[in-house]
C-alpha cells in the first residue's frame, strides 16, 4: 500500500529557533522536495504571518500552477472566520491545513469553546473553503493527549468531521510525548474506527523517539506521515525525512515515491539555507555515517561484508570510507590504499600504519588524502639509518622580536646542544643547526628551495608536508618532512637531510 510523505520542512521546520527562509530560498527548497526527491506533498507556510511570507507562498504557487502541482502545496490556517482562509487565497494556494484542537484541555483552556461551538466553527471554514473551491486537510492539535486525557472527546471531533467534506484527518504528537507503543495503540484505535478516513501521524522529537513513533504509526495502517529535512521544527524538531525514508523501506512494505539518491542534496541545501549545522552522525546524512573507523569492521568488511547492513551508502549517492587513526589498523589502510591503487609490501604497511597510530594520537584526525604523503614520509625514513635525532627543540616567536630557538641533537650517541635567534622559528632552528655542526668543523649542504604542501581540502589541523632542496657542491637531493605543524614538518625534513648527508659522506669528518 502506498504511503504519502508531507514534508513540513518550509512551516514547521521554520519554527526552528533562529531559522528563516528568504521567499527564494523557500521556492529552490520547494522544487527539491517535488521535482528532485518526489516527496508527495509540502506544508510551505502558516496564514498571516508576514509580508515575506505571503511573497514566498506566491513565489511557490506560481511556479506550482506551472508545472501541475499546485495541489500538492498546503498552508496552514486557523480557525479566524475567513482571515486565514482570504489570505491563502490571495497567495494562490489551493489546500489549506486547518488547525484545530485534538485535546478537551487545549479546547477549553485555549479557545474557551464547547465541542459543539468548535464544530460549528470547523463547519463554516470548511463551507468557505469548498465555495472558494478549495481542499480542506484538518490538524487535531495535541491529539495525543487527547487519546491519554479526553479520548470520548477526540472520537466525537472526528465523528463529526468525517461528514465534511475534508481529504485527510492528521494525528500530531504535538509535544512529543508518545512511546512507540502508545502510538501503535492510539493510531491502530482510530485506523479500526475509521477505516475509510485518510489519517497522516506527525510526530515531534522531544523524547528523540519520532522516526520510531512514526514507524510504529506507519505499521498500523495509516496513510500519510509528516516529515522535515534534517528533522528540523519546533524544540527537538520533527520526524527527519532521510530517516523515515530509510526504516520505512527497510522495516515495512509500504511503498514510496522518495528518490533516496537525492536526500543528500536536499539536506545539504537545508542545512546551508538554515544554518543549522547537520550532526556528523546523523543518520543516512551526518558526513560519518558511512565511515567505518574500526580496523575490525574494515577486515570483516574485506572477507565477507560482514559489517554491512542494508543501509548501502549507493542507495543515497555516497560511499562506503575507512576511518584512519588509533583505531583503524591495517585493514582501513588498506582499504584506502585499494581505492587510491597504491600497492605496498607488508613490512612498508605496518610502518606506515604506525606512523598513522603516531599522527592520530597527536592531531586526532589522519585523513586518506594524508596517505600519499605518509607512505613518501616513511619510505624515506625506512632508507636512511636514523643515527642523528633531535633530542629536544624550543622554539619562540614574539611579534617585533627574532625567534629564537634552543635544539639539542644527538650524534652518534652524542648530545650537542645551542640557542640562535633568526628571521622566524625555522631559521632560527637551522641557525642552532648550523653552531653546532660549525663547531664540528663540518660544513652542511644549503638549502636552494623549500615547497609547502597541504592535502586537498586541509583544514587547520591538516598534515604538511614539507620538501626541502639541498645543494651539496654540484648535487641536489631533496629530503621530506611531515607533521601537522609547518615548522615541525620542516624540522623533520632537516633531520633526514642530517642523516642522508651522514649516510653519503661517511663518519663525520671536517670539510
Amino acid at each position: 500500500m502506498q504511503l504519502e510523505i508531507m514534508d513540513t520542512t518550509l512551516r514547521d521546520g521554520e519554527q526552528t529557533s533562529k531559522v528563516a527562509y528568504t521567499p527564494d530560498e523557500k521556492l529552490h527548497i520547494s522544487r527539491l522536495l517535488l521535482e528532485e526527491v518526489k516527496v508527495d506533498r509540502i506544508e510551505v507556510a502558516s496564514a498571516r504571518v508576514s509580508d515575506g511570507e505571503m511573497e514566498a507562498v506566491k513565489k511557490i504557487t506560481e511556479w506550482a500552477n506551472e508545472t501541475g502541482r499546485i495541489n500538492q502545496i498546503e498552508v496552514l490556517a486557523f480557525i479566524d472566520g475567513a482571515k486565514s482562509v482570504d489570505w491563502i487565497y490571495s497567495a494562490g494556494a489551493k489546500v489549506v491545513n486547518l488547525l484545530s484542537k485534538g485535546s478537551l484541555k487545549h479546547l477549553i483552556g485555549q479557545l474557551r469553546k464547547t465541542p459543539e461551538d468548535h464544530i460549528s466553527d470547523i463547519g463554516k471554514i470548511v463551507d468557505i473553503l469548498t465555495s472558494l473551491g478549495m481542499k480542506a486537510n484538518i490538524y487535531l492539535e495535541d491529539w495525543s493527549n487527547g487519546m491519554r486525557h479526553s479520548k470520548g472527546y477526540v472520537f466525537y471531533l472526528v465523528d463529526h468531521l468525517k461528514t465534511m467534506p475534508i481529504q485527510r484527518i492528521m494525528l500530531p504528537d504535538t509535544l512529543g510525548i508518545l512511546s512507540p507503543d502508545e502510538v501503535r495503540c492510539y493510531c491502530q484505535e482510530m485506523c479500526d474506527e475509521y477505516p475509510d478516513i485518510h489519517f497522516d501521524f506527525h510526530a515531534h522529537n522531544d523524547y528523540d523517539l519520532a522516526v520510531a513513533n512514526t514507524l510504529a504509526a506507519v505499521q498500523t495502517g495509516v496513510k500519510g506521515i509528516h516529515v522535515t529535512v534534517n528533522g528540523l521544527g519546533e524544540r527537538a524538531g520533527n520526524t527527519p525525512l532521510a530517516s523515515a525514508v530509510a526504516a520505512i523501506k527497510d522495516h515495512t512494505s509500504r511503498l514510496l515515491n522518495v528518490n533516496e539518491k537525492k536526500l543528500i542534496l536536499l539536506s545539504k541545501t537545508v542545512e546551508t539555507f538554515s544554518g543549522k549545522q547537520i550532526p556528523a552522525n546523523k543518520p543516512v546524512v551526518g558526513e560519518d555515517i558511512f565511515t567505518q573507523a574500526c580496523g575490525v569492521h574494515a577486515d570483516g568488511d574485506s572477507k565477507d561484508n560482514l559489517y554491512y547492513n542494508d543501509l548501502l551508502p549507493e542507495r543515497f549517492g555516497r560511499v562506503r570510507k575507512y576511518a584512519l587513526g588509533k583505531t583503524s589498523g591495517k585493514s582501513n589502510i588498506r582499504k584506502n590504499l585499494e581505492e587510491m591503487g597504491i600497492p605496498l609490501d607488508s613490512d612498508v604497511m605496518q610502518l606506515v600504519t604506525n606512523r598513522v597510530i603516531e599522527l592520530s594520537d597527536r592531531k586526532g584526525n589522519v585523513t586518506a588524502e594524508d596517505l600519499p604523503y605518509i607512505i613518501c614520509d616513511v619510505l624515506q625514513s625506512k632508507r636512511l639509518e636514523q643515527k642523528i635525532q633531535i633530542v629536544n627543540f624550543s622554539l619562540n616567536v614574539a611579534k617585533g622580536l627574532k625567534s629564537v630557538a634552543t635544539v639539542k641533537i644527538e650524534i652518534d650517541k652524542e648530545c650537542y646542544e645551542e640557542t640562535s635567534d633568526g628571521d622566524g622559528q625555522y631559521d632560527a632552528f637551522m641557525n642552532s643547526v648550523r653552531k653546532i655542526y660549525k663547531s664540528l668543523e663540518i660544513k652542511l649542504p644549503e638549502l636552494t628551495d623549500y615547497v609547502v604542501t597541504i592535502p586537498p581540502g586541509g583544514k587547520t589541523d591538516a598534515l604538511v608536508q614539507t620538501v626541502i632542496t639541498w645543494k651539496n657542491g654540484g648535487r641536489e637531493f631533496k629530503t621530506i618532512g611531515l607533521d601537522s605543524d609547518q615548522t615541525v614538518s620542516a624540522i623533520q625534513a632537516t633531520v633526514n637531510m642530517l642523516n642522508f648527508y651522514r649516510s653519503t659522506c661517511g663518519q663525520l669528518s671536517p670539510f
